[in-house]
This record gives structure tokens, C-alpha cells and sequence, in this order.
């Protein structure tokens, strides 16, 4: 997909990169405030913050809601898919199955962009170039996370067909958001953290009480970080590069953020890049490069190299 006015093919490659890296560290982020705030109570501050931070931003740049039904019949779905369903539904599969093995899986949501739009018989859209950087990709995540991580699939097989819900959930949100091509980035991303505020925010008070919480510091910079950048932020640029880059450019972030995670841990952590490791990161970014290669159209409508 390539939008109809001119803008820079790097700009928006540019843009991915950061949706990954964004996305990408929320896994660290989580980690550190799921230590003293329960997974359901963090995923309503994340969402009822950002939808706050974005409601600011909207009142500040001089934007409206959407005042018609359809328009928010549509951000209800679309927040599911993206935010509250596809959270629930990763969160608790994500404590039965192994790290690795829950990174692959989480992967695979340009696979599903693949499969569902050769269902609904809408693949002339991709190129042998695209299809070839779809598999590539997901080798890619599979030499990042390591071979051995394979090891367990088909164990704990309901927590992993879970995992492999969300990422199918998160293909159907970067399907579904071009229903919402008539509203901004900025209105989409704050009509969807709206709905899923209001869906979570009440969840989390039946199960966890959070009036009785003691977060500590670092949790609650890690859940702010995690709120206002990784989901204000990021939705915005997220709704942005669907519209550009289309469903199948922006779902092979999730090809990235693997290799997020892993410069991660060299810089965090200090650990090691192994020869694997580094040829897996080589054949992520060729592969996420041959997604987004335009197809050639007319002048008018390409994407500036």
C-alpha cells in the first residue's frame, strides 16, 4: 500500500524503526513494574494514562472526537484487537510458556496478515518480494531468539495458542485500522485508549482493588514510561503507518522488536552477540526491507525513495 500524496519511503522506515524500538522495550518496562503493580491494574494505567496524555495532545493541536456511532462502533473493535482483548489474552498466556518460545509466537502477525488477506483473496497486493520478506523475517526472529526456543512448542499447547491469539488479534487490528482511514493518527489512538480505558479501569477495580496498591518508584516510572511513550506515542505513530505503509508494513514491527529486545540486553544486561545471532538481525532487516518495498505504480502515488 503506498499513501495517495507524496511522502519519503526512509521517513516512514524510520518511523517503524521507532514503533519497534517503542514497542519493543514495553517488554522491559512490564518486567519492571510487574513487580509491584498486578498485569491487569498495569494494562488499565497504561491505557486510561495514555488516553489522558492523548487527550491533552488532541486539545493542544485543535482536534475533535468523532461525534457519529460508526465511527466509534469501529475504535470499540479496533481497541480490542489492539489493546484490551489481544493484552488479556498474551498476558495470560505469556505465564505458561517460555520466553523465547512466547517471543516466536508473538512474531507471527505479518504471517497472519499474509494468510488472511490470501483469504479474503486480496494477496495480488503482495508481491513475490513481500512474501519472500514475510518468511524471511520470521527465520530471522527464530535465529534472534535461538533454535532451542522451538524445543517446547506444542507443550502447554492452550497458553501457546493463546500467544498465537494475540499476534492473530494484532494482524486483524492492523487489517481493521484502515476502516479508520477517515479519522487522524492522533483521533484513532485516542478513541481506541478510550475504549479500552473504559474497559479496563473497572476490570482491574473488581480484581485487584488498586486503592489498596503500594507501587513501588521504579514500577510506577516504568508504568508511566510504559503509558505515555510505548502507548500514547506509539499508537499515534502506529495508526500513522497504516495508513502509509499499509497492514503487512506496519505488522512486520513485530519482526523488529525482536531484535530490539535483543540490543536490549547487550546494552542493559551485557550480554553477548553471537554469530547466530547477528545473521538473524542481517535477515530481519532484509526481510522487514522487502515488506516494504513499494510496488511500482505511477509517479503520483509512489513513495518518495
Amino acid at each position: 500500500m503506498t499513501p495517495t500524496h507524496p511522502t519519503s519511503l526512509r521517513f516512514e522506515l524510520l518511523l517503524l524503526g521507532v514503533l519497534a524500538c517503542l514497542w519493543g522495550s514495553s517488554y522491559l518496562l512490564i518486567k519492571v513494574a510487574l513487580g509491584s503493580i498486578p498485569p491487569t491494574t498495569l494494562m488499565a494505567f497504561r491505557v486510561a494514562l495514555a488516553a489522558l496524555f492523548l487527550l491533552a495532545v488532541m486539545r493542544f493541536r485543535g482536534e475533535r472526537l468523532p461525534t457519529d456511532s460508526l465511527s466509534w462502533r469501529r475504535l470499540f473493535v479496533q481497541s480490542l484487537l489492539n489493546s484490551s482483548l489481544a493484552w488479556l489474552v498474551l498476558a495470560w498466556g505469556a505465564q505458561y510458556v517460555p520466553s523465547g518460545l512466547a517471543g516466536v509466537l508473538n512474531s507471527t502477525s505479518p504471517l497472519f496478515v499474509f494468510l488472511i488477506t490470501a483469504l479474503m483473496g486480496a494477496n495480488g497486493n503482495h508481491s513475490i518480494t513481500k512474501s519472500v520478506g514475510v518468511a524471511l523475517g520470521f527465520v530471522g526472529v527464530v535465529l534472534v531468539v535461538g533454535v532451542d526456543a522451538l524445543q517446547g512448542f506444542g507443550q502447554q499447547a492452550l497458553a501457546q495458542a493463546a500467544v498465537l491469539f494475540g499476534a492473530f488479534l494484532y494482524a486483524c487490528a492492523a487489517l481493521n485500522g484502515k476502516r479508520l482511514a477517515h479519522l487522524s493518527p492522533l483521533v484513532t489512538a485516542t478513541g481506541t485508549m478510550l475504549w479500552a480505558a473504559l474497559t479496563l479501569v473497572p476490570l482491574s477495580i473488581v480484581i485487584d482493588q488498586p486503592w489498596t496498591i503500594r507501587p513501588s518508584l521504579n514500577a510506577m516510572l516504568a508504568a508511566t514510561t510504559l503509558s505515555l511513550l510505548c502507548t500514547g506515542v506509539a499508537l499515534i505513530v502506529y495508526f500513522r503507518l497504516i495508513k502509509t505503509l499499509g497492514p503487512m508494513g506496519v505488522a512486520s514491527q513485530s519482526y523488529l522488536r525482536a531484535g530490539i529486545s535483543v540490543l536490549l540486553g547487550l546494552v542493559v544486561l551485557g550480554e553477548q552477540l553471537s554469530p547466530t545471532v547477528l545473521m538473524g538481525l542481517v535477515i530481519i532487516i532484509a526481510g522487514v526491507a522487502m515488506i516494504n518495498v513499494p510496488q511500482k505504480k505511477t509517479p503520483s502515488t509512489q513513495l518518495k525513495p
